[in-house]
């Protein structure tokens, strides 16, 4: 229901401004909406039909694994903390293993092979879910976990910056790496509240203690590497580990015998229906976004922030990186663009522009996610994963902005 009220929220919001403008003589206002409503909706389809090469091919290597046993044995690693945060979910079920293959690409930044996994594990909490088309307790906690977006390696914001000619590229890696831990952290505490998950348990703390160790422990370490040697290691480090992870699907299944390729081509068959079944929920939520940015609401909003910041004495350094907090949850592109447009217009080394890209690298596109996710099992009553990831959301962009401060003011 929370996205109904959003999506239809873009549309009548977005019908307001535009009569204001057409009112005080913006007699194109009607036609840039249109036009951003098409070219949205074409996007749409050509996103979702870009992801069937991926999903067939993550999918293959998903089937090897679990035919295999290597998903089993990701299953066990982290099965403890699982339990204890997904209570109704089996011990050692495959979606345990894709959601820690989720979680690992994620953190490595390779978004392109997590969006796969993602929904391969959304798949497989769905057949444990018993209310077809209301989200399980699970699934939030997955979904929402997952738009936190703990990003051990932002590979791509440091390739943006060093193109931009900022002096040391990686500077935003440690602020990144910070104000992302936060968001996650916020992340589990809102749903184990919703869901009434005790985080208190030793097994939890044992976890999240380690988590915490893995996060501070590379903190520390690129910390004594030069500004190269942290772009070089980020590079290798999420390639070999992720390459490495497929090679050990196919010789662990090998070795017991599995017939590899048939198994690859009975998992690469479901991605294809995953790929095309979700065209409908992205190109609603991206026609519902586009329409809302046309009509210029999102400039207001941000000078409405500036004007209301700046009468209260408070700095207002960070407040040209706000359109991209804003664009984030709704579009990765968008807010990608506008990174890049502040840093071009200010120079790459500009307190705004890290500040904006601290932003792009410890948040997630949330309205995308919960549409692409949910929608690839027709999920309608989507809970409280929306109120959860917008507030963890917002913790993150909070981090990012004072963690900015603290590094580069």
């Amino acid at each position: 229901m929370a996205l109904n009220y959003v999506w239809v929220s873009f549309f009548l919001i977005t019908f307001v401004v535009a009569l204001i403008k057409l009112i005080g003589g913006d007699t194109e206002v009607f036609q840039h909406i249109v036009n951003a409503l098409f070219e949205s909706a074409a996007n749409g389809a050509t996103i979702s039909l870009g992801l069937v090469g991926m999903m067939t091919f993550a999918l293959g290597i998903m089937k090897i694994g679990e035919r295999g046993g290597m998903i089993n044995i990701f299953a066990r690693i982290v099965g403890p903390f699982f339990h204890k945060l997904f209570p109704e979910i089996p011990k050692n079920h495959p979606a345990l293993g894709s959601m820690l293959m989720n979680f690992s690409a994620n953190a490595l930044g390779l978004d392109n092979a997590a969006t796969p996994l993602g929904l391969k594990a959304m798949k497989e909490l769905q057949e444990l879910n018993p209310q077809k088309e209301t989200a399980s307790n699970a699934q939030i906690m997955f979904i929402v976990l997952n738009a936190s977006s703990l990003t051990l390696l932002p590979i791509s914001i440091m390739a943006y910056r060093q193109e931009a000619g900022a002096a040391q590229p990686s500077d935003i890696f440690l602020p990144i790496l910070i104000a992302t831990f936060f968001s996650t952290l916020a992340a589990l505490i809102l749903v184990a509240i919703y869901q009434r998950i005790n985080l208190f348990n030793r097994t939890i703390l044992a976890y999240l203690g380690g988590l915490s160790l893995l996060v501070f422990g590379t903190l520390y370490y690129f910390n004594t590497l030069s500004q190269e040697q942290i772009g070089v290691l980020s590079r290798v480090v999420g390639n070999v580990t992720l390459f490495s992870i497929f090679v050990s699907f196919i010789a662990l299944a090998l070795f017991r015998r599995i017939n590899v390729y048939d198994a690859f081509i009975e998992g690469a068959k479901e991605g294809f229906d995953v790929a095309v079944k979700i065209i409908p929920y992205l190109v609603a939520i991206l026609v519902g976004i586009a329409v809302f940015r046309a009509s210029g609401t999102m400039d207001y909003l941000v000078g409405g922030i500036t004007f209301l910041l700046s009468s209260t004495g408070i700095d207002t350094g960070f407040v040209d990186a706000l359109p991209v907090a804003f664009m984030k949850p709704l579009s990765g592109s968008g807010a990608r663009g506008l990174m890049v447009e502040l840093m071009a217009t200010k120079g790459a080394d500009d307190f705004a522009a890290r500040v904006a890209c601290v932003i792009q690298g410890s948040t997630e596109t949330t309205f995308y996610v919960l549409a692409v996710y949910f929608g690839s099992v027709a999920i309608k009553n989507t809970r409280h994963a929306l109120p959860c990831a917008l507030l963890a959301e917002l913790v993150g962009v909070v981090a990012a902005i004072i963690v900015s401060y603290l590094f580069f003011a």
